[in-house]
């Protein structure tokens, strides 16, 4: 295993360099042979390392890479690229025009597998060049993250062996509240807001359970739940939309064409997350075939 992931970082180093490529992304646990690989992937610009919540790096990696944090859940080697780049996008990492470099494999081999070249720009077809400033107005990246990590894990876990289906909408609150009806009692009605922020750990059981009731959370920028059980009023122009989206897809493009806020989307049925802004789709990550 280690000569494939020696050999496949010398490869991919080459074609970072080929390419003259902006970052270099991995996304597959091969720390031992990076760190062999030092004096090379130094040249490299912008190594990323993108690994779980859980995991640490060793010090040797930490000198030279930035480290990004994905959920601890199953995904797809595409699947992991998207929601790194995503959140790379959000965190100011990667920009329009950006060719990124990846290296990917599947975690139960071991080894790298895929030679990924990404061009931001065409890849993430609605990013502009105000698209980061745009959210960041709007949300924290820390909060955009973790609402993201939470939906992937509903995704892929359900709540108590169901499938889930739900919406966060995350910023520009006050007009997204105009924009919808409570459908049930609010359940953060009357607590203190430090005790709902959704980068509490503590909320994570809570959140879990409430995503079972229909409707959207509205989530302020700066995380802290306003509601669950939320019934969005904004529709969208369906030109603007791939076919065959589901009434959830739609509610929550609907909601970010008439706001500033962005939108995280679970699919009940495919099991899918996908992110929308601008009234458009900006990602969809896919689950794993079990």
């Amino acid at each position: 295993m280690k000569s494939i992931n020696k050999t496949m970082i010398e490869h991919a180093i080459k074609i970072a360099r080929a390419v003259k490529a902006n970052s270099f992304l991995v996304c597959v646990d091969i720390s031992p042979d990076i760190a062999t690989l030092a004096e090379e992937i130094k040249k490299i610009t912008g190594v990323i390392i993108v690994t779980r919540e859980d995991e640490e790096l060793s010090e040797d990696i930490n000198k030279f890479a930035k480290r990004l944090d994905i959920p601890n859940v199953n995904l797809t080697r595409m699947g992991k690229i998207k929601i790194a780049i995503a959140k790379g996008i959000v965190l100011g990492f990667f920009k329009k025009g950006d060719k990124i470099v990846c290296l990917s494999g599947v975690p139960k081999f071991g080894y790298a597998d895929s030679i990924i070249v990404i061009d931001v720009g065409k890849e993430f077809e609605i990013l502009t060049s105000d698209f980061i400033s745009d959210v960041l107005e709007a949300i924290q990246p820390e909060v955009f993250n973790a609402v993201l990590n939470l939906a992937c894990e509903l995704a892929a876990q359900g709540r108590e062996y169901r499938k889930v289906g739900t919406i966060f909408v995350l910023g520009d609150d006050d007009k997204v509240m105009q924009l919808s009806q409570q459908m049930i009692i609010n359940p953060f009605l009357g607590y203190p807001e430090e005790q709902l922020n959704i980068l509490n750990p503590e909320l994570e059981e809570t959140i879990k359970e409430f995503s079972a009731i229909d409707g959207a959370f509205i989530i302020k920028e700066n995380g802290v739940l306003v509601t669950a059980g939320r019934h969005l009023n904004a529709a969208p122009d369906s030109r603007d939309l791939p076919a065959g989206l589901g009434s959830r897809h739609i509610a929550a493009a609907g909601i970010t064409s008439v706001t500033k806020a962005a939108a995280i989307v679970v699919s009940e049925s495919s099991g899918n997350v996908s992110v929308f802004k601008n009234g458009k789709l900006f990602v969809t990550i896919e689950k794993p075939v079990e």
